[in-house]
């Protein structure tokens, strides 16, 4: 009856907090898993700051010195004083009572970070600039101090919005309008409007900034296409020029082309003569040769003799 009533309350409360103005969605970019990683290391030298660990008292942290610039900051609560007190500063962030988490914890760490300069780096934005780092609330079972790689826990508000002070942000640029980016842990942005300014609200831990869209570049307008550009006198006179030279040298390639095609015909027309000829000749070789004699100017062939003699017929009877 209880887990119902808790799950009940959550759905009321992210009900009511999608009814804020503008809300957008987008794909995180691919460098979402090198930022989970690096909420586990902070989480591990965040609990190195419990020497002797206070209930309700915000510890500092030391980070590695390759990640200079971040700061975090740890405090340990019981569960059940969170919910029903809540804690009114905690760095940037006021956390109202009817804070819940699941699975259920007695105790719990509440990590807050810091990004600075590496706010980017792990958290690039295309198409967006930022106006203020980025800052991280995490939640984790605090029962075991000395533990790391741990995992959240599932943090909500489920009576009134958690809110994020960033205090003094950059300037926003003259026609921009700043928005509040969320960054959830499962790989999702999520856009609202600023409150107050620079105060932004949520239901959900997570990581939180201030961010406004890249100014586009302007456009440069293109060159003015060559047909629309005032032609000289010289230059048209060239173009004349050049036509008329195109003209000539096609008519005359034209009549050139016409010789060539009628010397090739006659060519072929003697050819085919020549060779009717010889086949003549080489018939006329074939047959029977006869003895030439001179008639006048002209030679002429003629027979030696008949082949059949005549016969005289004579009827001698009387």
């Amino acid at each position: 009856m209880r887990l119902q009533f808790r799950n009940l309350a959550k759905l009321v409360v992210l009900t009511c907090f999608c009814w804020l103005p503008q809300v957008e969605l987008q794909i995180m970019n691919p460098e979402s898993k090198p930022a989970r990683a690096l909420d586990a290391t902070l989480q591990g030298y965040a609990y190195r700051a419990f020497v002797h660990p206070r209930t309700g008292i915000p510890f500092d942290g030391s980070v590695p010195p390759n990640l200079t610039g971040i700061e975090i900051l740890a405090m340990r609560l019981r569960s059940g004083s969170l919910f029903h007190r809540g804690v009114q500063t905690f760095k940037h962030f006021t956390i109202p009572v009817g804070l819940r988490e699941q699975p259920y914890v007695e105790r719990l760490v509440l990590v807050y970070q810091n990004l600075g300069n590496w706010s980017t780096t792990y958290y690039s934005l295309p198409g967006y600039m930022y106006l203020a780092p980025v800052l991280g609330l995490l939640a984790y079972n605090g029962s075991d101090l000395s533990a790391s790689n741990l995992p959240e826990l599932d943090l909500w508000a489920s009576e009134e919005t958690i809110r994020i002070n960033f205090g003094e942000i950059s300037p926003i640029p003259d026609g921009s309008v700043a928005k509040c980016a969320w960054f959830d842990l499962h790989g999702l942005v999520n856009f609202t409007d600023l409150v107050s300014g620079n105060v932004c609200l949520t239901t959900e831990q997570g990581h939180f900034s201030v961010v406004v869209e890249s100014p586009v570049p302007p456009m440069t307008s293109p060159p003015a296409p060559d047909e629309a550009r005032p032609e000289s006198t010289s230059s048209r006179k060239n173009n004349d020029d050049a036509k008329v030279w195109g003209i000539f040298g096609s008519v005359c390639g034209g009549i050139a082309l016409l010789a060539v095609l009628a010397l090739v015909t006659v060519w072929a027309w003697r050819y085919k003569k020549r060779k009717r000829m010889r086949e003549l000749e080489r018939a006329a070789d074939a047959g029977e040769a006869l003895p030439m004699t001179r008639v006048g100017s002209m030679r002429t062939p003629f027979a030696l003799a008949t082949r059949t003699m005549p016969n005289l017929e004579t009827d001698f009877s009387l």
